[in-house]
């Protein structure tokens, strides 16, 4: 049974990429906008980003929460249904594409991890490090279906061929041993863990990892906050921020504990500018906050 269940799965998804193929890039993302903006909010999922949305920005009202809400839902169809476009996305300034602002921050050498959230469409993001000579590698959460997680694979294989580490102890010694060949690292920070640093996300307690600034810190590179934002349909923009300043303790945990207090604070900084380009669906605080009496 769990076979047929992953054959039809996997026919779907490839049904879906397909369609959104033939609609083009940027039907596929205005279609994809339009259904999940309309059916999202409805999702038993949503509660979870009405609770975010509150402990996040209590000075708001329910209204202003709602359309930030309807915009996340909004985002994330577009995400999905570009999937297929992203590999031929030119780097331009008009139209479907990307352009980049801030690339003077990358390093010529290509040693340096980057750091991002997930906000507009984040697999643009090794497109701007391909064309910038850099080597980037990345971590990825397969899916529990091994069939689709192989043509979401094959899918990203074509958009910049660069490596992927699975999530896990082998993944991050596949990721140690890139970075000590003089690669580049990019690592999305946002995510719920149940391990890593107990830090504060808009005033609130939440496990943070502390990956990005212990591996810089270890490698003696570059932390280097990159954020991705939505322009319109299929159109991005990347912005590289200058690298992060390194804290000088003389206490090496201490300084990783700092770098990553910086980092959640640049994350924190573009959800405010931008609430309606973020993934507010996952539990990204303590559990108790998701706990109501």
């Amino acid at each position: 049974m769990r076979q047929l269940k992953w054959r039809i799965e996997a026919a779907l998804v490839q049904a879906l990429l397909g369609f959104s193929r033939l609609l083009g890039p940027l039907r596929a993302s205005n279609l994809g906008g339009r259904v999940s903006r309309f059916l999202g909010p409805w999702i038993p999922v949503s509660r979870i980003a009405r609770r975010n949305l509150e402990l996040a920005f209590p000075e708001q009202t329910p209204a202003w929460r709602e359309q930030v809400l309807k915009d996340c839902w909004d985002n994330l169809g577009r995400t999905m249904l570009e999937l297929p476009h992203i590999a031929q996305l030119p780097h331009s300034a008009e139209g479907p594409g990307w352009e980049v602002v801030g690339a003077e921050h990358l390093p010529s050498s290509g040693r340096a991890v980057l750091v991002s959230a997930h906000m507009a469409n984040w697999e643009v993001l090794p497109l701007a490090a391909a064309r910038a000579g850099l080597n980037m590698g990345g971590f990825y959460r397969a899916p529990d279906n091994p069939l689709v997680d192989r043509l979401l694979r094959d899918m990203r294989a074509t958009e910049a061929a660069l490596p992927l580490f699975p999530k896990g102890s082998a993944g991050a010694r596949m990721a140690l041993k890139h970075l000590s060949q003089g690669g580049a690292l990019g690592v999305l920070a946002d995510q719920k863990l149940n391990e890593g640093l107990e830090l504060t996300f808009f005033g609130h307690g939440a496990m943070t990892t502390s990956a990005p600034a212990e591996l810089a810190l270890r490698f003696d590179c570059p932390l280097i906050p990159a954020q991705v934002i939505r322009l319109g349909p299929c159109r991005f923009r990347i912005v590289v921020e200058p690298p992060l300043p390194w804290p000088k303790t003389g206490d090496r945990h201490q300084d990783a504990r700092l770098l990553t207090i910086a980092v959640n604070s640049r994350i924190e900084a573009w959800l405010r500018e931008r609430p309606g380009q973020w993934l507010w669906l996952h539990r990204r605080l303590q559990k108790h906050y998701y706990q109501r009496g």
